[in-house]
């Protein structure tokens, strides 16, 4: 630890951006299972699905009110889990840094959000779960999903009322779900894929927590700013493949994002 953070000083006192990339790790921290586990699956009918199989825009054009059934499910696990230390440790930094300092999440539980991370310097990559926009994609906005729909308990079905209420406030036709789903690519206007590459090119220091590496744009933020000569340092309880990358720079920290995160911001503020 003490390693990471004199990498860590050094890269403070250089010009750049300092950022933040969270995965599922730091939101199992809280209590939320990790996407691909047992608690990801999903039964309709005589069928068990995968994950990977319902987030999907071609599932939802197949059975979409049966992924709605699953995001709605996944939502009230999301709504009833608390920011952790390491979400609170980040709001700190943000504040002592406000000018430099962004949280780059591929969660979508919006845990960075009820923290306090500030929206104009919070990215969330994959989506929030809170939130729908056009199925049809008439308008590029996307609304909180009302509060009117309660957590739905698992293995239940969307009421007919909560179906009228899942509707685009524009067009009135079906929405879905703000997530990013397996068969759909990053763009800018939802999901910040230009803004994600921008602040890797300009970073000073990179800290990634809780990621296991498994998605295409978190790895272009670690390159980008690996090739940008940033600072790179990986929190994780796992071995993963940015550990490698952040061992020529930052340094590896094999604890839980919520034990080191206070830890490391404390000596650095």
């Amino acid at each position: 630890m003490d390693r990471v953070i004199a990498a860590c000083k050094a890269a403070l006192a250089r010009a750049g951006h300092v950022l933040a990339l969270t995965g599922a790790g730091v939101s199992a921290e809280s209590g939320i299972p990790t996407f691909r586990g047992q608690e990801g699956y999903w039964t309709v009918g005589a069928r068990e699905y995968h994950p990977q199989e319902l987030a999907t825009h071609d599932a939802f054009t197949q059975m979409p009110w049966e992924v709605w059934a699953w995001y709605l499910y996944r939502r009230g696990v999301c709504r009833a889990a608390e920011p952790n230390a390491a979400h609170t440790a980040l709001v700190r930094w943000d504040a002592a840094l406000p000018e430099r300092f962004a949280v780059i999440t591929q969660n979508v539980d919006g845990l960075h959000r009820r923290a306090g991370s500030p929206v104009e310097r919070l990215f969330a990559i994959h989506g929030d779960i809170d939130q729908m926009r056009c199925a049809q994609d008439c308008v590029l906005d996307r609304w909180p999903i009302p509060e009117a729909i309660p957590a739905l308990p698992r293995g239940e079905s969307v009421t007919a009322e909560a179906r009228e209420l899942l509707r685009c406030p524009r067009c009135k036709g079906m929405a879905r779900p703000h997530v990013l789903w397996f068969d759909e690519s990053y763009d800018e206007p939802r999901f910040f894929l230009d803004t994600a590459r921008r602040l890797a090119a300009n970073a000073a220091l990179l800290v990634v927590a809780g990621t296991s590496a498994q998605t295409n744009l978190p790895w272009q933020v670690v390159t980008l700013a690996a090739r940008a000569g940033a600072t790179i340092v990986d929190i994780n309880i796992d071995d993963n493949p940015f550990a490698d990358i952040a061992a020529e720079s930052g340094g590896a920290v094999r604890a839980p994002a919520a034990r080191t995160f206070p830890a490391l911001i404390d000596a650095l503020i």
